[in-house]
């Protein structure tokens, strides 16, 4: 919204979650006279659009197309939608790939757009209250404070390095799990916040502004990611950003933008973590180095700046 409002355009946002039906988004384009829409994750977003009167992009999320698919109905609809939209877009070139293996027709829509991002760690934030609030030690000499930031949902696996974290603080007490994020799936939530529990050194925090959020990540130890599927992580970059070191799961959207011991440290399974974590806690050159070279690559390929300008280019294909 905010590239297109620095365009000139009028952008309103809505979340997919409170439709039900294609029609309830027609008599909402209809009623408020939109010219264009643009649906972020093929199918989520995009089935409400299906047989719309206005014209549409789509935003590959990196769910419909690394998970969605396989499901017979999503994909019937999801290949629908495509047909339709007047451009696709995908994080990764693999990202496009995928959907043009599927929808070969569809190849020529479909641009590779990086995510761009930016950070604005809050000036305010409270660092020893945060901890203190998390029942985390704020003895922050010798704390390593690790956090896996992901909506929570299985997809996203938090609970993936949750035994083998908690095994590695009963030997080390100086190293924390911090999982926070949206509760997405209800269930799911349950499920972690019971796991969470029963496992020392692993904590479920509250979810916080983002301006909060980037000031703790620019204060914790390391970022993870242990999805099983990614489009493009927005919190990798971020952390990559704020010159934090990221430790993510082994997984093409992770390893799109991750070189292993260059910009960041791919893992394979939780005891691979642990190993990988412990080099880093003990080895403060190469820290330094992967978080300068992270920094520059983030500079390079993911500017909120260029990001900009693409999306306002590819609106007036609308």
């Amino acid at each position: 919204r905010n590239h297109l409002h620095a365009a000139g355009h009028i952008c309103v946002l809505k979340d997919a979650f409170m439709y039900e039906s294609p029609t309830e988004i027609a008599n909402l384009t209809s009623t408020d006279k939109f010219d264009a829409a643009l649906a972020i994750h093929l199918y989520k977003g995009g089935r409400l659009l299906q047989g719309s009167r206005i014209p549409f992009g789509i935003i590959f999320g990196g769910t419909d197309v690394n998970e969605d698919i396989k499901c017979e109905e999503k994909h019937r609809v999801m290949g629908a939608v495509l047909g339709e939209a007047r451009f696709a877009v995908a994080f990764t070139v693999k990202m496009k790939e995928l959907a043009a293996a599927e929808w070969p027709d569809a190849r020529k829509k479909i641009y590779v757009q990086t995510q761009g991002i930016k950070t604005t760690p809050s000036e305010t934030f409270d660092w020893y209250r945060f901890l203190q609030n998390a029942d985390i030690p704020t003895d922050t000499g010798s704390l390593h404070l690790f956090l896996l930031i992901c909506g929570l949902r299985r997809v996203k696996d938090p609970l993936y390095l949750v035994d083998v974290f908690s095994d590695w603080h009963r030997k080390d007490p100086s190293v924390h799990l911090g999982i926070i994020g949206p509760a997405v799936d209800p269930l799911f939530t349950s499920e972690v916040k019971e796991k969470v529990k029963r496992t020392p050194g692993v904590h479920l925090l509250q979810e916080m502004p983002q301006d909060d959020l980037h000031a703790a990540m620019k204060r914790c130890f390391a970022v993870v990611n242990s999805s099983i599927s990614e489009g493009m992580s927005a919190a990798i970059l971020e952390a990559m950003d704020l010159d934090i070191p990221v430790l993510a799961r082994n997984i093409p959207g992770n390893a799109a933008i991750i070189k292993h011991k260059e910009t960041g440290l791919l893992f394979s399974d939780p005891q691979e973590f642990v190993v990988l974590s412990e080099s880093l806690m003990n080895d403060p050159i190469m820290e330094r180095e992967i978080v300068t070279r992270a920094k520059d690559y983030v500079k390079k390929h993911h500017s909120w700046e260029s990001e900009r300008k693409a999306y306002q280019n590819l609106v007036l294909r609308l």
